[in-house]
């Protein structure tokens, strides 16, 4: 057994770094000592704050304690006999926020040379955020509106960009994540609520609304918006999974104007799309300098500092887009 720590929810709004033992690597696992993990600001802030309604499959899963994360990066340490990962290996992995995890060597994903494992730990939300991008089936010189620049925004726009789309327009009331959707490639970024930017969308989207929506806000009170903001016959992609869905309402868009809706989410995988394809794939475009991330993280913690963090997430959250725990000093 080996003696580690990692953040674990102890009750509403309670984040502490805690003692916990892991096991020697089994013959097919590996033993990953944890460089660096990425806070979902979205998903572990409505955790945290359990900002959701009773009955939902966010109460179901919620219970205490709570351990947050699935955005690690590290080094291999110790593979059991059939382990096909080398030693001394760094991979991504879907793990909490751990100094060490023990997992199935299927289930870590190299991290090419060069990249830093701060930007390689955005690997899982732009799968996230890939699922959304399958699912809006981007066609050369599309016309596509990205509702909010949180996280799972800032990549949604991005496979937009890297797939070709002509016009990306980003909403957001937060002037900072803006300027870092502008540096992401949007065309075009309105701070201002959704339902005030109509005029600034059509002038941008040659005088009509844009054909895919992505509303990856997570915000109940969005998607009737949204609705309004995409063209007839259009797509709108719900990509933020709020915790309140009862509040999410339907307008008359939908039937008078033909539209689609499509949820999306990350364990919509399939034989040619998964975990490790998209990663593979967004390890790749980081490398070739198509998705750029440099200007992502806004904010480093030490795991000590984990009461901090999440706290910041209620009181600043606007500021933060990239919130990264340090478990060592980089190598």
């Amino acid at each position: 057994m080996i003696a580690s720590r990692r953040v674990t929810f102890t009750a509403l709004r309670e984040a502490a770094l805690q003692p916990f033992q892991v096991t020697e690597p089994g013959e097919a696992e590996v033993l990953v000592e944890t460089e660096r993990t990425l806070m979902s600001i979205g998903t572990e802030g409505i955790v945290y704050s359990r900002s959701f309604a009773p009955g939902t499959h966010w109460d179901n899963w919620v219970k205490y304690p709570f351990f947050p994360g699935y955005c690690a990066v590290g080094r291999v340490i110790a593979a059991g006999s059939a382990a096909k990962v080398q030693i001394g290996q760094r991979v991504a992995l879907r793990g909490g926020h751990a100094a060490h995890h023990v997992v199935a060597d299927d289930k870590v994903f190299p991290v090419p040379d060069g990249i830093d494992p701060a930007v390689a730990s955005w690997f899982a939300l732009a799968k996230i955020a890939f699922m959304g991008a399958l699912k809006a089936e981007f066609t050369l010189g599309d016309q596509v509106l990205v509702i909010g620049a949180g996280p799972i925004g800032q990549m949604a726009l991005r496979w937009a960009v890297a797939a070709g789309a002509g016009r990306v327009s980003v909403v957001d009331t937060a002037a900072h994540r803006l300027e870092t959707a502008r540096l992401g490639g949007a065309t075009l970024t309105i701070a201002k609520p959704i339902d005030a930017a109509m005029e600034e969308l059509r002038a941008h989207h040659g005088g009509q609304l844009p054909r895919v929506v992505i509303d990856s806000t997570g915000n109940s009170a969005v998607f009737a918006h949204a609705l309004a903001a995409v063209r007839d016959y259009g797509r709108v992609i719900l990509l933020g999974d709020t915790g309140r869905p009862a509040e999410q309402h339907l307008t008359s868009d939908l039937i008078t104007r033909g539209l689609q809706v499509v949820g999306a989410h990350d364990v919509h995988n399939n034989a040619q799309w998964n975990d490790r394809t998209i990663t593979e794939l967004f390890f790749s475009l980081v490398q070739s300098g198509r998705f750029r991330l440099d200007d992502l993280n806004t904010d480093t913690f030490a795991p000590e500092a984990c009461a901090d963090a999440y706290a910041a997430t209620e009181t600043r959250r606007a500021d933060m887009l990239g919130v990264v725990f340090n478990w060592r000093v980089a190598a």
